[in-house]
């Protein structure tokens, strides 16, 4: 047989290899008997037939539905998981979080969520390899809060199981945000124009009415003073733009005859009654407002000068003694155990057992010039998240020119000034 031959020979077995059929006894047999008259072909074919026999045994392996059916998958895996729920950025931090593509090692599936959504009945779904099936069904509903609910996939064949465990686990994703007061907008009370009154800038632009002050009770006393002789007042030049300018003053003949002899120049975030300024001046502050952040810290720049001499309740003065001013801010409980509603008053705004937390200046250090303080909040108990998302705790900021002003012990001529308050916060999404 020459060399010619063969190579037609070879490449006629290479054309037609997915013609090979091998038959229990593993012998080649080609449908080109024509071929075979030459018995050195046959000889050089029985040299072959090893390589015949493995090139036929790979194309049974790449082409074997030329055989007949597909044997029954044998794999029982889960390849992804779906968590699909009607309001998805109520529930996820991002979108992606709902989709999880689950590797083969892998037989623990987790979903991570926000910390407030409702895991309680969820249905996720799974992409399954071929012919598998899974227990309990995909899509399925299941209330996952009460920890990972188990999975079991069988196989195509009935002959492997494999079994998944699927978790929904709340998480709180901490945010930090900022509550600036600049103390920028500030106008004379509408209805006589005797004093200032301030607005806070809320996040949509408009202005709110957060501060309140004592000048309408200092009103009672001395009717004839001008806006800038009550004890709130603004202040143009500040550490950067406007601020804000308390100072304690004297109350003049009314005041002194009602036992009132002087007023701290005070500001705090809540409201003034001043219908009761006379009678119960301690509960004509009225501190706090719902807020839905969690406080951290308390930051802002001050400038303190106390007056000359502290007198006491009956005018007296205070050998020894020198003023000291308030600057401190509360985080409380808005409500009681029985559903009551809680406001904090001058007489328990830092003893009430409703406070949660308190972030204290303590001794506000005098000095002329613009000093910065940054001061974290203590707390005393934990935050309820679900409260807090509630509005039910309650924030007050307050600063006093004399800090035993409510006492009416103090020093006229205390002066406070503060400006660019910042309150950093996180809240929970």
């Amino acid at each position: 047989m020459t060399k010619i031959q063969i190579q037609v020979f070879l490449e006629f077995v290479l054309k037609n290899i997915n013609k090979v059929v091998l038959n229990e006894g593993f012998y080649v047999i080609l449908r080109v008997k024509w071929y075979f008259h030459m018995a050195k072909v046959t000889r050089i074919l029985f040299k072959f037939k090893t390589a015949m026999v493995a090139l036929a045994a790979l194309t049974l392996v790449l082409n074997s539905s030329c055989f007949g059916d597909e044997p029954a998958n044998c794999e029982a895996d889960i390849e992804s998981a779906t968590l699909h729920v009607t309001d998805p950025e109520a529930v996820f931090y991002q979108m992606t979080d709902s989709f999880k593509l689950v590797m083969s090692t892998d037989t623990a599936i987790v979903f991570v969520v926000r910390g407030n959504a409702d895991v309680t009945a969820l249905s996720p779904t799974f992409i399954l390899t071929p012919g598998a099936t899974i227990i309990p069904a995909s899509g399925s509903t299941h209330d996952f809060s009460a920890g990972p609910v188990s999975y079991t996939v069988t196989s195509q064949d009935g002959r492997w199981q494999r079994r998944y465990t699927v978790s929904v686990v709340p998480t709180s994703h901490e945010v930090a945000d900022t509550t600036c007061y600049d103390f920028e907008f500030f106008e004379l009370e509408t209805a006589n124009q005797h004093y200032y009154t301030w607005h806070n800038l809320l996040p949509d632009g408009s202005l709110g009415n957060d501060w309140a002050t004592a000048n309408e009770g200092y009103r009672l006393s001395m009717g004839s003073a001008g806006p800038m002789d009550y004890p709130t007042t603004p202040l143009l030049e500040a550490y950067d733009g406007s601020g804000v300018c308390l100072m304690t003053r004297d109350t003049g003949p009314f005041g002194r005859m009602a036992n009132k002899r002087l007023a701290a120049g005070n500001m705090f975030l809540g409201t003034f009654d001043v219908r009761i300024a006379m009678s119960d001046h301690l509960h004509a502050t009225r501190f706090g407002l719902p807020f839905t952040s969690r406080p951290d810290s308390f930051t802002g720049y001050y400038t303190f000068e106390p007056g000359d001499f502290v007198q006491d309740f009956y005018g007296n003065p205070i050998a020894g003694r020198v003023d000291s001013a308030d600057v401190y801010a509360v985080f409380y409980r808005n409500h009681d155990a029985d559903g009551n509603e809680v406001v904090l008053y001058g007489d328990n705004v830092l003893s009430s057992s409703q406070i949660v937390a308190v972030a204290d200046l303590g001794y506000v250090e005098p000095t002329t010039q613009w000093k910065p303080w940054n001061v974290k909040f203590e707390y005393r108990e934990a935050i309820d998240e679900r409260l807090l998302a509630n509005r039910g705790y309650s924030l007050a900021i307050v600063f006093s020119s004399s800090a035993a002003g409510g006492s009416f012990v103090g020093a006229i001529g205390s002066r406070l000034c503060v400006d660019k308050v910042r309150l950093i916060c996180t809240h929970e999404e």
